[in-house]
Formats: C-alpha cells, structure tokens, sequence
C-alpha cells in the first residue's frame, strides 16, 4: 500500500480534517465548501466526465459559473468509481479522511463499493453524509430528486404564486442552499460528538426535508383545525416592494416605531393618528384605502433617494441586481467578496467567506478545481 496522502493544511476550526466530496449539483458541493471555509482539507472528486453542473449552461465561456461558485476552496480529483483501480484510490483516500459526502441515489453506493457499512470497515471514525431528494426509505426513494420539484411538491410554489394566479418558482435554488447549510451544520456536529465517542457515524439530509423545514412556520396543524386554512406569512399591505418615482423600494414598517417613522417621513402623519391603521393585521385589511396614498407619497423621490431618507428609521432596500453588490459599501467593508485566480478563466471576484470566526478565522479562499486539476498531488500509486 502506497503512504497515504496527507492533508492540505490550512488554518480555521476544521484545520486537519478531511473531506471526500463525491457529490454533484449544489446541496452536497456547497456544504462542502461551507466546509472548507471553515478550515477543512476539502478533496472534490469527480467523474471523467465532471460533476453534471460544469455543463450547465453559463455565460462564461471556457466554465460553468455555477461549478465555480459553489465548489470554492477545494482540491480536484478524477476518478472512475466503476474501474476497480480508480475505486482502490478512493478507498485509499477514505482510510485517512474524516468526512465523505455524496448524493447518490439509495443503492447506487453499495453497488460501487462505497455503502457506509462497506467504508466503516476501512475507517470506523468516518462521518458518512448522504444528500439524497427524498430520503432512504418510502415510495419516493429512488426518484431523482431537484430543487425546483421540491419546491413545487412541497408547496413552496403555490405560496409564491399571487392569490388565484399559477404557482411560480423560487430563484436562486433556496431548497439546495438550505440542504447546503444542513449539510454543513450536520457534519460539524458529527464531528463533535466524534470526539467524544471516537466513532463516526452516517448523516442523512434530504431535500424534501430542507423544503419542509424551511416552511416550519407554515407547517402547523393544531388539533381541532381545518386542515385547509391560509398558512401564508406575507403580512401584506405595506409590507412588500413598492414602486417609486424610479425602481421600486422594499418597505417593512410592521413595529409602531417604524410605522410612525414611514408616516411622518413621507408626510402621512395623519394615517399615523388614524386608529383604522394602528396594526399590521389592521393596515392589511385596510391596504386599498393606505397603499394608493403610499405609493403617490413613493412616486416624489427615487427608490434610492428614499433608502437614503429612510436611513435607520424605517427597514428597507432599493431593489437592485446582484451585481451591484460586488462594490457594495456594506459587502466591502465585511470583506465578502474576494478576488481569487481560476486555472482556466483567470482572475475573479466572487463569494470568498460564509461564516465569521474571533479566535480561529478561516482560511484564505482559493478558485474551484478545474477538472482533475490536482490528480497528482492527491493519489499516490499503489505500490506493486
């Protein structure tokens, strides 16, 4: 047996942990990011053919933009599970790791060799983290699950829908982000109680619970109850994005201090006296009679020259696209963007931090791997 390849050693409260990430897509891939913000030596192992994302399409040329977004600060590894030489590589790496993550269908690892009862005789403290769409169990296990399905299964569509209009997809794959998040936070804790036990152990995310529990606070059914009832949050009114003289500007105004402050700030200190109007519940009631007078007191000034007026007094955000936010005087001053250099695209800003820590900050962020990109480095031969 060749020696083992040891860890990249970057600093954070993970410095000195594997992970082996064998995932695709996002959930799984950002988890392990969020990991290797944190410190973690963090090995993205792929297929000859590249995790799935890479082929989504990109207005970058020569890379996917999503592949590169969501897999920062990882090491790149080709390998062909199904060839035995390249799954003894594997198992080689899976000896001196801590964490593997993948999002395997159920089934499909066993017939690979690489079941968590088949890794835990190799390496008893390894933390084994699953994503899968649906679960391990159920009628639903193996179908293939997807951000938006979830969505739209779990009812998170037919709430983003206006009142009696289609439902309508979240953006920005909220389902596979929050799984993301889970993932994350999932392994952390199996690690430490790995501590204390000295075992690892297997963790289970899927995305139809990250879509469900995402929406606990739509997800009550008191006894007694009808079942069909309105379970949605929007408190409406003049809570929402409302138009201005240019671009539109987000308001929440739902505490009597903000309420006063919107009132007095665009000159409708009467709807302020007005007792008609003293509380959200009231001020959504009555939204025909207060939004038409807020949104001509709106249309005098721009959404920005309104977000400047407002200030601290009434919660707010000029609507804006999300390239703005790379020169964001907030994003730089919290040092959340950072410039990184891609073996293929060269030189660019993107997200180089999720999480903040005193005593033992992470590490500096590097580019996404490119395919393969440090096959030597990370597999030694066997020795014959």
């Amino acid at each position: 047996m060749a020696a083992s390849v040891p860890p990249l050693h970057r600093s954070g409260p993970l410095s000195g942990v594997r992970v082996l990430d064998l995932s695709a897509y996002i959930a799984g891939p950002y988890g392990c990011a969020l990991l290797a913000d944190q410190g973690a030596d963090v090995v993205k192992v792929e297929p000859p053919g590249g995790d799935n994302l890479r082929n989504y399409p990109s207005t970058l040329q020569a890379e996917s933009r999503a592949f590169i977004g969501v897999n920062r600060s990882k090491r790149g590894l080709v390998l062909d599970l199904k060839q035995p030489a390249d799954l003894a590589k594997l198992l080689r790496l899976v000896r001196d790791s801590d964490v593997l993550v993948h999002n395997f269908r159920p089934g499909v690892p066993r017939r690979l060799g690489i079941a968590h009862e088949q890794l835990e005789l190799l390496n008893p403290r390894l933390i084994y983290c699953a994503v899968t769409g649906y679960g391990d169990s159920g009628p639903m296990k193996d179908k293939a699950g997807y951000d938006q399905v979830l969505q739209t299964l779990t009812g998170m569509c037919a709430l983003q829908g206006k009142r009696g209009g289609p439902p309508e997809i979240l953006y920005g794959s909220v389902v596979d982000y929050y799984a993301a998040a889970l993932v994350a936070s999932g392994v952390a804790a199996a690690l430490y109680e790995r501590e204390r036990s000295g075992l690892g152990q297997t963790v289970g995310v899927s995305l139809l619970r990250s879509a469900l529990t995402m929406q606990s606070a739509r997800l009550i059914w008191a006894g007694g109850e009808p079942l069909d009832i309105g379970r949605d949050m929007r408190s409406g009114g003049v809570t929402g994005i409302h138009p201005a003289r240019e671009g539109h500007l987000y308001l929440s105004a739902n505490t009597p201090r903000f309420w006063a402050a919107l009132c007095r700030l665009t000159d409708l200190t009467d709807l302020a006296a007005d007792p008609r109007y003293d509380s959200v519940k009231k001020r959504a009631e009555h939204a025909a009679e207060v939004v038409p007078r807020l949104h001509a007191a709106l249309a005098t000034r721009t959404a920005l020259e309104w977000e400047a007026l407002f200030g601290d007094e009434v919660p707010c955000a000029a609507a804006r696209k999300v390239e703005d936010m790379f020169d964001h005087p907030q994003v730089l001053a919290e040092d959340i963007v950072g410039n990184f250099d891609h073996a293929v695209i060269g030189p660019y800003r993107g997200v180089r931090q999720s999480i903040v820590f005193g005593r033992t900050p992470g590490p500096e962020a590097f580019a996404a791997p490119a395919l393969g990109q440090h096959d030597s480095e990370l597999v030694e031969p066997a020795d014959d």
